[in-house]
């Protein structure tokens, strides 16, 4: 093989070489037949052999080139003529030849050699281009399944943490259901007694009609208070797609304090509302934020439950918060939190409370992050906790 490969490449060497023998001739030739019209025109056909050996055949090829147009031009045309001696007159003439003849070999093999010395350093940029165009092209679509995989993972995230959310609602219902109870049995025996009352007034020898029809609406709005109360648990229990939309958050703490009231005074906690009357609304999800401010309310009668010698209450509180947020914070008067709880306090299944699934203030967290706010704890000491949460507004006010 390797006998094979040398082949070729000794024959290419002695075809450059003798090229380079072959245009010295050419150049000796016409050299020759134009002597007898011109003088001695071999200063023009010479250096052209040489360069013309030098560019194609190299550099070995260029000096051989070289020393026979030296020879040739030293035995044809320095005189005297067909004889190697040479006249001291004549000396610098043929010095000048030479060395022309060698400075233009030499300058025509140095470009050549930097021509080919950039033309290797193209092929190799180019090579290097591809090479690093195609591991781009890899990297890119490696990227683009990466972020199609972490797009499906937050998706399936967000699902779980959807329905973890749901889960932690039903929880939180369950321990208000006898707040619930009291709270659908007060305007059913309302529209019980203003039934009555209504049969009452109607049965007179003289049918009171005024009253009766007073009596029928105060019988309806006691049905009407009891579906709103229904509604609202069936929301909070139902599993639905979050659905951001204009939020008046007054309201929604209204009607969780209305949920939670009967859980706190079956504790001794007085519940407190503060709430600013212009407040902008915010863009969110009612329910999860409902779900958020009734997590944090039923925490802080739970953190008030060993609270003895002084008034337990629960300060809910709304406010603006800048030019574009507002800010919700329920303070309990409880027994505070320790600082080396403080930096896990919303980590997922931490919790304090023996009964408790470490969820809550994790998944509130989460749901107050993802609709642009943040939420976070701060400890008063004796003093108990504050819970506090702001959201971006939305425009208008409650």
């Amino acid at each position: 093989m390797e006998a094979t490969h040398a082949a070729p490449s000794t024959w290419r060497n002695l075809t450059r070489y003798a090229f380079a023998v072959a245009l010295v001739a050419l150049a000796l030739l016409l050299s020759l037949v134009l002597e007898v019209s011109f003088g001695n025109p071999f200063w023009l056909f010479f250096p052209v052999a040489v360069i013309a050996s030098t560019w194609f055949g190299g550099k070995g090829p260029g000096w051989v080139a070289v020393g026979l147009s030296t020879l040739v031009v030293l035995y044809y045309f320095i005189p005297p003529a067909r004889s190697w001696n040479v006249k001291p007159r004549d000396i610098p003439f043929f010095l000048t030849f030479a060395a022309c003849q060698v400075v233009a070999s030499w300058l025509i093999a140095w470009r050549q050699k930097t021509e080919d010395s950039l033309r290797r350093a193209r092929d190799e940029l180019e090579v290097r281009v591809a090479e690093r165009t195609a591991e781009l092209t890899n990297a890119n679509e490696a990227l683009i399944n990466q972020i199609a995989v972490q797009k499906r993972t937050e998706e399936a995230l967000q699902i779980a943490r959807t329905e973890l959310a749901r889960v932690a609602r039903i929880t939180t219902i369950g321990e208000l259901t006898a707040s619930i109870a009291h709270e659908v049995n007060q305007p059913l025996a309302a529209v019980v007694a203003n039934a009555d009352a209504c049969v009452a007034w109607l049965s007179h020898q003289t049918p009171n009609l005024m009253e009766a029809r007073a009596a029928a609406e105060r019988t309806t709005h006691g049905a009407t208070r009891a579906s709103e109360v229904i509604v609202r648990i069936r929301s909070l229990i139902n599993k639905a797609t979050p659905e951001k939309a204009p939020v008046q958050i007054n309201k929604v703490i209204q009607e969780t304090a209305a949920l939670a009231d009967g859980q706190a005074s079956r504790n001794g906690v007085s519940l407190f509302l503060q709430l600013q009357s212009d407040l902008p609304v915010v863009l969110g999800d009612g329910i999860q934020l409902q779900q958020v401010i009734l997590n944090l309310v039923m925490n802080g009668i739970e953190a008030m439950s060993g609270v003895t010698g002084q008034p337990r209450q629960l300060v809910v509180r709304s406010r603006s918060e800048g030019l574009d947020q507002v800010l919700v914070s329920i303070q309990d008067c409880g027994v505070g939190i320790r600082p080396d709880i403080m930096p896990r306090l919303f980590e997922p299944f931490f919790t304090t409370r023996s009964q408790g699934m470490g969820m809550g203030l994790a998944i509130s967290r989460s749901i107050i992050e993802s609709h642009g706010g943040k939420l976070w704890a701060e400890s008063t000491g004796s003093q108990g906790s504050i819970f506090q949460f702001t959201l971006p507004s939305a425009g208008g006010s409650n």
